[in-house]
């Protein structure tokens, strides 16, 4: 009972946040069989298909955005009469639903990025102390990815035995043998003939 109560005030307010929305019906037959042109379908299933996206996405602007995609990819796929589509507000109503879904996701993903924090730059002295060649290497190791940074500088900095770098990264010790191993071929082809 309590549903049913509620309903008209969303109702309302979808109807105040759409200028002119009014629940269209198509009358006729479009196409063949019965089954309306895309502008007949248009016109008849536009607002309800508006409705139905705001209510999914909570946004008017990426609703009308969804049902505007929605419409061209039907007008793509079965032309401007529709002949070989059976049901097309059964599908108008697939792709709302499935683009209000994807447009959520989006969102989510969206909110959910942390964009790395930013790297901390050495201090100028420190770089001032660095030779040339220091900065090459420290700019080759850069290079590498992370798994490869860690075994290295664990391998050759830290003195660690592989057994040991598999320990301390999780990894097994043929792991780090072979992540080592394309790590110092890289290292090598960046760093050309200084050592």
């Amino acid at each position: 009972m309590q549903a049913a109560v509620a309903r008209p005030p969303l109702l309302r307010w979808l109807r105040s946040i759409l200028p002119g929305a009014t629940e269209h019906r198509s009358g006729g037959a479009g196409g063949p069989g019965g089954v309306p042109a895309i502008n007949q379908l248009y016109h008849a299933r536009r607002l309800r298909l508006v409705r139905l996206a705001v209510l999914m996405v909570d946004d008017l602007g990426t609703a009308e955005d969804i049902v505007q995609d929605v419409f061209a990819a039907l007008h793509r796929r079965h032309g401007p009469e529709l002949r070989t589509l059976a049901d097309p507000d059964a599908y108008l109503t697939t792709g709302v639903l499935n683009a209000a879904r994807s447009a959520l996701r989006r969102r989510r993903t969206a909110r959910a990025y942390v964009p790395p924090p930013a790297g901390t730059a050495p201090a100028a002295e420190d770089e001032a102390l660095l030779g040339e060649q220091d900065r090459e290497v420290l700019s080759a190791l850069r290079e590498l990815t992370v798994r490869q940074r860690q075994v290295v500088v664990l391998r050759y900095w830290s003195e660690l035995s592989e057994r040991e770098i598999a320990e301390a990264l999780h990894i097994s010790p043929g792991t780090v043998k072979s992540t080592a191993s394309r790590a110092l071929t890289i290292l090598r082809g960046l760093l050309g003939g200084h050592r």
